[in-house]
């Protein structure tokens, strides 16, 4: 490998979604010339997301263009955005090595993680086919466009019975399948599931195929298969919600990172630090709670700011070590000496 593909930088960003561009902005703005690696998705899970709504400051925007424009403004603060893809990255000893799929090798005093996750989907040909024309895995991003309409939600677990009860406000009926005969989901949300008189709960059922139409494209139902007898129920709906939980994308720093939660980074309460000094995360990586547009947002701020502090104490501790002294203002013959006394 020639000298030319290796690039160094103060402060290195995996990842281009919101935490990413927004961690891109304010690393500009604080003069550390961040690079961003973009991965395999520019723009992360906003760009196979149509209309968003809950973006402040615009009523209604097209997902992918949303992230053009962070993209835009990344770049005119001063980052400098890479298309490629980081295919390992080494933590154990700084400066932190990340090995890029087209051949480069990056090197950072600092790495900020902003990789994002994905929602889990069931892998059916028919849901892919109509993912964004009816089938979500967003209640709080898509719920609202379902007013008045039957709406499904698969899954049993925890996000299942938060997806159901949040589509309640919007939906006429909303039909969860589960495969097994009882929830996951904790005993005080499934009180309030089975409590609410717009919920029909499906047990012992699987998801055999997403249908509708294709002009225009759009949900009118899906057939679901019971597991013991195979016989198979076609349940209406307008929205088909996928709850069977998200996954954090963690493949790079799994055996290096604290993790918990079922794989989301740990960081340190209030911050973005993570087990190891210098590298910080940002956005739905770490964030098993809220995984929304403008958390992620505020996270990727957080994680340029926290990553900039952590570089100006490394950068003064090695100032002290090399015995240079910054005398006073007003004073040019101060001496460390007389800062001592």
């Amino acid at each position: 490998m020639t000298d030319t593909a290796t690039r160094h930088t103060r402060l290195l960003i995996i990842g281009s979604g919101p935490a990413g561009y927004t961690a891109g902005v304010y690393a500009s703005r604080a003069m550390l010339e961040p690079i961003l690696v973009q991965g395999i998705q520019p723009g992360g899970q906003l760009t196979i997301t149509t209309d968003v709504e809950n973006w402040p400051g615009d009523a209604t925007v097209m997902g992918p263009d949303l992230m053009v424009r962070m993209e835009a403004h990344a770049k005119e603060m001063g980052c400098e955005v890479i298309s490629d893809h980081i295919m390992s990255l080494d933590l154990s000893k700084r400066p932190f090595t990340a090995a890029g799929d087209s051949g480069t090798t990056y090197t950072a005093d600092a790495v900020i993680l902003a990789t994002g996750a994905q929602a889990k989907w069931l892998g059916l040909p028919s849901e892919e086919h109509f993912k964004g024309f009816g089938v979500s895995a967003c209640a709080t991003c898509d719920g609202f466009f379902y007013r008045g309409q039957e709406i499904v939600v698969v899954g049993g677990g925890n996000t299942a019975v938060e997806e159901a009860l949040f589509l309640t406000n919007f939906a006429s009926k909303v039909t969860l399948i589960h495969r097994r005969d009882s929830l996951r989901a904790e005993k005080i949300m499934q009180d309030r599931l089975f409590k609410n008189p717009k919920v029909e709960v499906l047990w012992n059922h699987a998801i055999d195929e997403v249908i509708g139409g294709d002009s225009p494209r759009g949900v009118e139902g899906v057939r679901a298969r019971h597991v013991e007898t195979g016989e198979i129920t076609e349940i209406p709906c307008k929205g088909f919600f996928v709850a069977i939980g998200h996954a954090p994308a963690t493949e790079l720093v799994k055996d290096q990172l604290e993790l918990h939660n079922g794989g989301y980074v740990k960081v340190e309460p209030g911050t973005t630090r993570t087990s190891i000094p210098g590298v910080f995360a940002a956005g739905d990586l770490t964030d098993h709670i809220y995984r929304q547009a403008v958390t992620s947002a505020g996270m990727g701020c957080m994680a340029a700011l926290d990553a900039e502090k952590w570089l100006a104490e490394q950068e003064g501790e090695e100032v002290a070590e090399a015995g240079v002294y910054a005398a006073p203002k007003g004073d040019p013959t101060a001496t460390p000496a007389d800062a001592a006394e």
